[in-house]
């Protein structure tokens, strides 16, 4: 079936709504309750048959076992004192009245299935997405749209199998999210398009005409094609049918193993093997079992990682940066324009020869503190090579200048090199930062602060002014003696420490103040919180474009006594080079 030519008058495709974000109710997929609460209703019952298998096999299919009579009778004056229910029925004959019961406990799980599933409904207005569950005691929870920090999708591999997906609407608060689970795959990536297209200022059209060509064949033969093209896309790759951009970076599977091994994890791991070995070899033999488990438990988690980010991929879109990752269940995430804290580049001492390089962000996940797996939503690229770092960094902070990126990678990453521009820590302060004083530094620029810092775990921060919360300057009674303070970026909770210690105490006031009217100069001229408000039919105003930074203001001379330096092999700067 080809699609019909839209009339002139009809909005572009890319703003027609989906049917399921017209602002009235929907109810989820049918086979919600099974996959939300059933699979484990499944797994009690292959137990009890597990467990009941040689009784149901003389009992229904005697002639698959014909020596297990004489055993069944002679055991039956054994089962009867026993108090078991089974042995009771069995006993007293009471199959019929045990089959009812069963039946009956059954009819009352499907009506509880069904009724939660009626009573779970959600829409999607331009202001908001709104879900409503509950039986006996309802609730309700909203997430305004023009406060979302992403939309994820995750597939979980029995999900994948029948073609559905759960949709997690990210909002700004702790435990704010909104979960839409579950939905059919082209559901869900339809809704995901419409929540981020209302969160970037845009207002769309009314809802396309469903032609309904996935119940042609019926809902059986409809649910078969799925699983088969679900089990196919787990061996072959990417099995969304929707158009899935290519990814700026190909992780290859050696490397990530590779990366997973050679890790101070593994090198702990290693050492604990070797203590368990010479310890239960001079016979203590309490290490073999208190460390065994821990050992289990990393593999475990070592496994876990490796599978968790395989298939990675990260592409740009016109709605943020898209990032998928997982083998069996797959989350993809669409972090929107703007809501990346901070961002940091870490090699650990083990990756140097390779040159392998990690990249973190702090992003609000909308989750408990409580959860452990935000964890996967605040590393973008899991082991990377210097040109990939550079890559993912262009689409994580698109607003830096293309003259800045070649000093970011080179010296900032890679650095310090010969015509280091960072400030760095200054030689007097050598002790307080004995090995990494001389990479240890900072770096400002209209729009970013760049903070370098390591040497067994190199580190990059890097922090955009139009995020940055506020600064902070710290000095302790050593800091003091050697006339230097710590630096300190507060920004949103996350793996990236923004802090860089040991910083000359004149750079660092001259450095408190540009960055306070750089971030208000950046925050004024921001506008990637609707970042597509100026293309559709605005509804409020756009904001002005952003302006150069204003010249700096003269500034007299400063008198006699001010001018000593603090330094007494330093010439007195002047008042303008000090600010």
């Amino acid at each position: 079936m080809t699609d019909a030519a839209p009339s002139p008058d009809a909005p572009p495709q890319n703003l027609v709504r989906s049917p399921l974000s017209d602002g009235e109710w929907h109810r989820l997929h049918p086979l919600t309750p099974l996959l939300r609460g059933g699979l484990f209703l499944i797994v009690v019952i292959g137990i009890v048959v597990a467990n009941l298998r040689d009784r149901l096999l003389f009992l229904f299919l005697p002639w698959l076992a014909p020596g297990m009579g004489d055993e069944f009778e002679e055991g039956m004056s054994e089962w009867e004192g026993t108090g078991d229910p089974v042995d009771f029925v069995i006993a007293n004959n009471l199959y019929l009245v045990a089959v009812l019961a069963v039946l009956g406990v059954l009819i009352v799980i499907v009506a509880v299935f069904y009724m939660s599933w009626r009573f779970h409904t959600f829409r999607i207005t331009d202001d908001d997405v709104e879900v409503r569950s509950g039986i006996l005691f309802r609730t309700q929870r909203r997430a305004p749209l023009d406060r979302v920090q992403g939309v994820n999708l995750t597939r979980p591999m029995i999900a994948r199998l029948l073609g559905t997906a759960k949709l997690e609407v990210v909002g700004a608060g702790t435990d704010s999210n909104v979960k839409l689970e579950y939905l059919s795959t082209p559901n869900a990536e339809a809704v995901r398009a419409d929540i981020l297209r209302l969160a970037s200022g845009r207002r769309l059209g009314d809802a396309a005409a469903t032609t309904g060509p996935a119940r042609q064949g019926g809902r059986v033969a409809a649910l078969g094609q799925t699983v088969g093209r679900e089990i196919t896309g787990l061996i072959e790759g990417p099995e969304l049918p929707v158009e899935v951009p290519d990814s700026v970076v190909n992780i290859p599977f050696g490397r990530l193993v590779a990366s997973h091994v050679v890790s101070m994890s593994t090198v702990g791991l290693l050492f604990a093997a070797v203590a368990i070995v010479i310890g239960v070899s001079q016979g203590v033999t309490w290490l073999l079992f208190g460390f065994v488990p821990a050992i289990i438990g990393f593999g475990a988690y070592w496994i876990r990682s490796i599978m968790r980010s395989l298939r990675y991929s990260i592409a740009p879109t016109p709605d943020g940066v898209r990032i998928t990752f997982g083998l069996l269940t797959t989350v993809t995430e669409i972090v929107p324009p703007g809501r990346v804290h901070a961002v940091e580049v870490t090699q650990p001492i083990l990756w140097r020869p390779a040159g392998w390089w990690m990249i973190r962000i702090n992003r609000l996940t909308g989750r408990a503190a409580t959860d452990t797996n935000t964890d996967q939503f605040t590393t973008v690229l899991p082991v990377g090579t210097a040109a990939d770092v550079e890559r993912v960094l262009r689409l994580l902070q698109p607003t830096v200048p293309e003259s800045e990126w070649p000093l970011i990678v080179q010296q900032g990453i890679l650095g310090p090199v010969e015509g280091d521009t960072f400030t760095n820590t200054p030689r007097r302060a050598w002790w307080i930062r004995p090995f990494s004083y001389r990479r240890n530094g900072f770096r400002l620029t209209d729009d970013v602060l760049l903070l370098r810092r390591g040497v067994v775990w190199r580190k990059l921060a890097i922090l955009p002014l139009a995020r940055l919360q506020s600064i902070g300057l710290h000095q302790g009674p050593l800091d003091r003696m050697s006339r230097v303070a710590s630096l300190r970026g507060h920004v949103v909770t996350g793996p990236v420490y923004a802090h860089l210690a040991a910083i000359d105490r004149d750079e660092s006031l001259a450095l408190f103040d540009r960055v306070a009217r750089g971030a208000v100069t950046a925050a004024s001229g921001d506008r990637s919180h609707r970042w597509a408000e100026e293309d559709g039919p605005v509804v409020a105003p756009s904001l002005p474009e952003r302006s150069a930074p204003p010249e700096p203001v003269p500034v007299e001379p400063p008198r006699p006594a001010a001018t000593e330096s603090d330094d007494e092999n330093e010439p007195t700067r002047p008042a303008e080079e000090r600010a």
